[in-house]
């Protein structure tokens, strides 16, 4: 009788674990007209584990991926905690107009979804979904992504070739429509996650406050969209 009970607690147990998981696809589309983002980071987690809090500084990781496009600190992050990721599905940088796709096994345990980019070019900006609750029910489901500050560098919106943490500037503009001899917009470092108030630019492509071509890289919020496919 016991070894027919264990059978039957086991059997229960790992029919549960099959019910429980559920395969999802999850397309990133860039929906700007003149920004690039760096290598995405697609993952689903435990719903307590938060990438970033809004209000708050930011981890070196998430300085890292949001100044020069490092995403390796929170892929490391993520697998420590157990999380399903993929790590740059696009091979590359994203374009706009451009989509990548990755696939991933929710459960039980990682139940939340989360997804990260840098955006070229800025300072330190960078899109992201932030631990959304998967559904259960099986459908598409569309999501707007939001652009966030990571706050660890003024938006000088100069384009200098810097991307380590801590060094002030812009990595790159990949559309080559950047200018050069901008002064610079800012000199204030917010110290803090927020809602970014998207780019200044200016139409000096030798000189000005930016770097940036205000008629090219300037956006309003959501500069993406995530289409997830629960199967």
């Amino acid at each position: 009788m016991i070894k027919n009970m264990i059978k039957y607690t086991a059997l229960a147990t790992l029919l549960l674990g099959v019910v429980g998981a559920a395969e999802i696809d999850v397309k990133v589309i860039n929906t700007t007209s003149g920004s690039n983002f760096t290598p995405l980071l697609i993952s689903v987690h435990e719903s307590s584990t938060k990438l970033f809090m809004p209000g708050m500084p930011s981890s070196l990781s998430l300085q890292m991926m949001a100044e020069g496009g490092d995403i390796s600190g929170l892929v490391t992050d993520l697998d420590a905690l157990g999380a399903d990721s993929v790590a740059n599905p696009a091979a590359g940088l994203l374009a706009p107009g451009a989509n990548a796709t990755a696939t991933l096994t929710t459960d039980a345990t990682n139940d939340s979804l989360s997804i990260v980019a840098m955006i070229l070019p800025t300072n330190d900006g960078f899109i992201a979904l932030n631990g959304w609750k998967v559904p259960t029910e099986p459908g598409t489901y569309m999501v707007p992504l939001h652009a966030y500050d990571a706050g660890t560098e003024a938006n000088d919106e100069i384009i200098n070739g810097a991307g380590a943490p801590g060094m002030p500037g812009i990595p790159a503009d990949p559309g080559g429509n950047g200018g050069t001899g901008a002064t610079g917009v800012m000199t204030t470092v917010e110290g803090f996650v927020h809602i970014h108030r998207g780019v200044l630019g200016d139409f000096n492509p030798t000189g000005g406050v930016s770097d940036l071509d205000s008629t090219t890289h300037r956006w309003l919020n959501p500069i993406a969209t995530a289409i997830i496919t629960v199967k």
